[in-house]
């Protein structure tokens, strides 16, 4: 089988942002990773702003100190689009909202869940939870009363509340006026 000819590439291999940022993720400074590898700060530098690129050693050794395979480096992230028209309608309960899962179908460490409630809309009756780590319910537009417990949290356009995804609750929109709500749900082991 003849190999196909290809044209290689002049184009800089960006690596340098993802190393600072796994060095920032372990908390740790230049002058520390430069301790541990035997590279100097300034070369580490350079390094994570693409102006010199590392020797395969030097990568190896970086790539050890900050617990990333070399691969982590040059794999493309994993990007997922919804189209608004392409987000799927879903029910999770209540009457007058109409549900959108607005992160894709396959991620599983978070989901969020926009909702637009109707004047007067409400969730179920009885107090429910979520089968996730934490919640996190943005108000888009709108008025909305979340209800925790015996505890009723009036929200309105641009309030936020952050409380555990276990925790039994309802909701409800007490306005004239249709609501618009994000549910941003953060499985354990998540973001």
């Amino acid at each position: 089988m003849k190999a196909l000819p290809v044209e290689p590439t002049n184009a800089p291999v960006a690596i340098g942002v993802r190393i600072r940022s796994a060095r920032q993720a372990r908390h740790l400074t230049i002058e520390q990773v430069a301790d541990a590898t035997g590279l100097t700060k300034g070369f580490l530098s350079r390094v994570e702003r693409d102006l010199t690129s590392p020797s395969v050693a030097s990568l190896l050794t970086l790539c050890q100190v900050l617990s990333i395979s070399i691969g982590d480096l040059f794999a493309a992230p994993e990007t997922n689009v919804t189209r608004w028209a392409d987000a799927p309608r879903i029910n999770l309960g209540g009457e007058g909202i109409v549900e959108r899962l607005v992160t894709a179908r396959t991620e599983r460490r978070v989901q969020v869940v926009r909702s637009v409630i109707a004047p007067g809309g409400s969730g179920e009756a009885d107090l429910y939870s979520v089968d996730c780590e934490v919640e996190v319910l943005h108000v888009a537009q709108g008025s909305f009363e979340l209800i925790l417990g015996s505890e009723r949290i009036p929200l309105t356009t641009g309030d936020t509340v952050t409380f555990p995804g276990r925790e039994p609750h309802s909701w409800h929109n007490p306005s004239e006026e249709e609501a618009v709500v994000l549910w941003t749900l953060v499985s354990p082991g998540g973001a």
